[in-house]
């Protein structure tokens, strides 16, 4: 007749297979951190739109239409359909600078 199974031992680990298993637990580790580091500095580290000041109005030359806007610390700008980047004083609103970018041949 069948015996009743006996409970079998448990074994150990070897060594190595417990420092692998030790270093897969840090890597989870560190991994789980620095993804929570970098969600943390996308979070910080962009402006909310209401901290970006920008102008009530723009003022463009006649005919321009605007298809771009960039802002700097004291100027901002805006590229026109013409291929024409208009640069403008932050504080006055006047037109500092006239780029014509010129089109590829």
């Amino acid at each position: 007749m069948n015996e009743p199974s006996q409970p079998q031992e448990v074994q150990e680990l070897p060594a190595s297979l417990k420092w692998l298993r030790s270093l897969v637990f840090a890597l989870t580790v560190i991994m789980i951190g620095g993804l929570i580091t970098v969600v943390a500095v996308f979070v910080t580290r962009f402006p909310t739109p209401g901290q970006i000041s920008l102008p009530e109005t723009i003022t463009l030359p006649d005919g321009a239409v605007a298809t771009a806007f960039t802002l700097g610390d004291s100027w901002y700008a805006v590229v026109t359909l013409d291929n024409d980047i208009l640069v403008f004083d932050a504080a006055s609103g006047a037109l500092l600078q006239r780029i014509e970018i010129a089109a590829p041949n």
